[in-house]
């Protein structure tokens, strides 16, 4: 994707950096299917010595009931004692969320030594019952696989889970419709998914279905809709999304050109650690067009796009052409930083 020029149109092009939700789920929890290629999804088979606490799952305790214990357990990081509860109320009462915990925890390893094939029972005992995680990260473990007839089944999967309400699983059969390699090409049936998952407020479908307005691809091209959907994913979380809204009030496509919004919206997703909207706003930096100009920022936030393996020839020249005081106080600048801090 190029970086916008320093002066005339911004030309919104993106890659096709779409991708399948990854199996990291315990009721609600996913990774970003919105990976580009140049920030890679992080290792979900890391030691469980490096892995965090996952957040609180979203469907872990209904409105107005009290704290499950194991969930409870869970959060407090005792995943051994939330395996043995979880168990022990998945075999009492058949509890599918239950079930979904002892899943998890066993596939990923928290506090217990992995076990894939324990975990996979568990989530189809989970399925069974209908539960919609567990009928999504079966799909997902099936669309892994390189045979064709586990791709299909996995299909399967995600249709079963979307119907029971999964926005990840709606998402993901928007993928598959759009992209025609599992199932065939057909836009219009992946919007429609994409509107399923977007009405979850799904951070991935929300962009994924802005770039089907924006380009009329399986829905008539509506370049204020596709706005709304940047919009409202960026708000979400959405880096990706955050760059292509930035580009599109940049150019004043879908709404009112405005430049400095703009700005604040590329450096947004620049802290969040999008290589393209690091140089994006280097270059907004280095002309001084919706924010004061600041070659040493633009060149700080260049070296730190580079470090993403993202290329700028013209940002080059710009470091290239400063003093070596300058240079120094860029590198310094970057150092410290990572996603979600500024400077």
């Amino acid at each position: 994707m190029r970086p916008p020029r320093a002066s005339g149109r911004v030309h919104a092009q993106r890659t096709d950096a779409f991708a399948l939700v990854a199996i990291l789920a315990v009721a609600g929890l996913a990774t970003s299917g919105a990976a580009q290629a140049q920030t890679p999804p992080a290792n979900s088979a890391a030691p469980a010595a490096s892995k965090p606490a996952p957040a609180k799952p979203a469907t872990a305790v209904a409105p107005g009931q009290d704290p499950d214990p194991a969930y409870t357990a869970f959060q407090r990081g005792k995943f051994r004692t939330a395996l043995d509860l979880a168990v022990s109320r998945a075999n009492a009462e058949g509890d599918a969320v239950s079930m979904v915990l002892a899943a998890e925890l066993l596939s990923q390893g928290y506090g217990v030594r992995q076990n894939p094939n324990a975990a996979r029972q568990w989530y189809e005992a989970a399925a069974a019952k209908g539960n919609p995680d567990a009928l999504f990260t079966l799909g997902a473990i099936l669309m892994s696989s390189p045979s064709v007839t586990n791709k299909d089944q996995a299909v399967d999967f995600f249709r079963r889970a979307a119907e029971a309400g999964s926005a990840r699983a709606a998402y993901n059969l928007g993928l598959v419709y759009l992209q025609g390699q599992v199932a065939p090409k057909e836009p219009a049936i992946a919007a429609e998914w994409f509107k399923r998952g977007a009405e979850s407020d799904q951070p991935d479908a929300l962009y994924a279905l802005a770039t089907l307005y924006r380009d009329g691809n399986g829905v008539a091209r509506d370049p204020i809709e596709s706005a709304r959907l940047l919009q409202r994913a960026s708000e979400v979380g959405n880096d990706v999304a955050t760059t292509e809204l930035a580009i599109a009030v940049f150019n004043g496509i879908g709404m009112p050109k405005d430049e400095e919004r703009a700005a604040a919206l590329f450096h947004k997703a620049a802290l969040q650690g999008n290589a393209i909207a690091q140089n994006r706003y280097a270059r907004i930096l280095s002309a001084g067009r919706g924010a004061p100009k600041d070659v040493v920022a633009a060149a700080g936030w260049h070296l730190a796009a580079k470090a993403q393996k993202l290329d700028d020839p013209m940002l080059d020249k710009l470091v290239a052409g400063l003093t070596p005081e300058q240079r120094a106080q860029a590198g310094s600048m970057i150092k410290p930083w990572s996603p979600g801090t500024a400077y």
